[in-house]
């Protein structure tokens, strides 16, 4: 998520509150964190305070000092810490806000960009709360970690608070699916009847002991069986693939595989790297230019596609891409890390390109080119 530093007076614990530039706010102002220019002081029954002054006066409620307010837009949510540090909890323009259930994971994916942590506070809390400052016309919020699933049923509990507050905003979970192999647990997300869910699940071989070693842990046969419970309960599912020097080779048998045994998925996405976290550790072992996939990408996208599936490629550049599958490629990069290099200046496919992860400002591609003429797939 987005952060920004500042000077905080008075914070002595988190703050969440919604953005607003509206001083003059008559309701639910504790809810509320009012930005603005030039404050000199903290004003009442806001939840906190944050301004460009230079100088201010502390009359003992929360404000914060910050150099400029471009970053905060009014519906923002925000979460102020007594270190001074800014997060973005929630970003009203964003396609890609997202609650973070848990930060356990019972996996240790070598390419992990977000490395697990063994132990923490219950966030689900904190969670119900931060739904109810959503704003209403949200299109899409997903559920992620860590494995949210190992919240157990309080998962189910995020699900309804969103039903509740923002009936008309579809889900997105990001599991491992592990849980799901357990029927009951799989029942009782399908009988949350939200009517726009949809569970993302990563997989990362058709070998078993390929997925396993990659994943850190046993679990393939667990993550299958995962797959046909939430099938059986009529559950839409997407399959996810992060493309490395382990799991290119057999991206076209794997695409195979994936057609003959999961034909109920929704759709596959194959997934370019980030290289943080657990990625950045294992660089080595872990990276190729994407270009030099492209065969082996290109065959598995088509098979799928020829078949009927919907296959999807994220986090790509398009300048990389065979043209003939350039249609498959989305913007998948959440906003607040989303860059694009020198080279892309002039292109006439930036606006439709996912760019690049900022963690890949060094790493990618040596092949990265503008495209001075639009090409598209038939």
């Amino acid at each position: 998520m987005k952060q920004i530093q500042c000077k905080a007076y008075n914070v002595t614990e988190d703050i969440v509150g919604k953005i607003t530039f509206n001083k003059h706010l008559l309701f639910q102002r504790s809810n509320y964190i009012l930005v603005g220019e030039g404050i000199t002081c903290a004003h009442k029954g806001f939840a906190a305070t944050v301004t460009t002054a230079e100088q201010i006066k502390e009359v003992g409620n929360p404000i914060c000092v910050i150099e400029n307010a471009k970053e905060f837009n009014e519906g923002d949510v925000i979460v102020i810490n007594k270190f001074g540090e800014i997060a973005f909890v929630y970003e009203i323009s964003s396609k890609h806000n997202a609650i973070m259930a848990t930060e356990r994971c019972n996996h240790r994916c070598i390419m992990c960009p977000q490395p697990p942590i063994l132990q923490e506070k219950d966030k689900t809390p904190f969670n119900l709360h931060l739904i109810t400052l959503f704003d209403k016309g949200t299109r899409e919020i997903g559920i992620t970690g860590g494995e949210p699933t190992l919240i157990g049923d309080n998962l189910f509990l995020l699900i309804k608070q969103i039903q509740k507050h923002l009936p008309k905003t579809a889900i997105s979970i990001l599991s491992n699916g592990v849980k799901f192999a357990d029927k009951e647990y799989a029942m009782k997300l399908a009988k949350c009847f939200h009517h726009d869910l949809q569970i993302d699940i990563p997989l990362f071989s058709d070998i078993a002991e390929e997925h396993n070693r990659i994943v850190g842990a046993k679990t393939f046969y667990k993550t299958v069986q995962g797959l046909y419970n939430l099938a059986l309960f009529h559950q839409r599912i997407g399959l996810r693939i992060v493309v490395h020097k382990q799991t290119y080779k057999r991206l076209p048998q794997f695409a195979d595989y994936i057609y003959h045994n999961f034909p109920f998925v929704s759709q596959v996405a194959f997934m370019q790297m980030e290289t943080i976290g657990l990625a950045k550790e294992n660089i080595a072992e872990l990276w190729i230019d994407p270009y030099d996939y492209n065969e082996q990408l290109r065959e598995a996208v088509l098979l799928l596609a020829d078949r009927g599936m919907k296959p999807y490629i994220y986090n790509a550049q398009l300048c990389i891409l065979p043209e003939d599958i350039r249609c498959y490629a989305q913007q998948s990069i959440s906003n607040w890390k989303d860059i694009y290099l020198p080279e892309c200046e002039g292109c006439t496919l930036r606006g439709q390109c996912a760019g690049f992860f900022a963690s890949n400002r060094e790493m990618h591609s040596q092949y990265i080119k503008k495209i001075e003429e639009c090409m598209s797939c038939d």
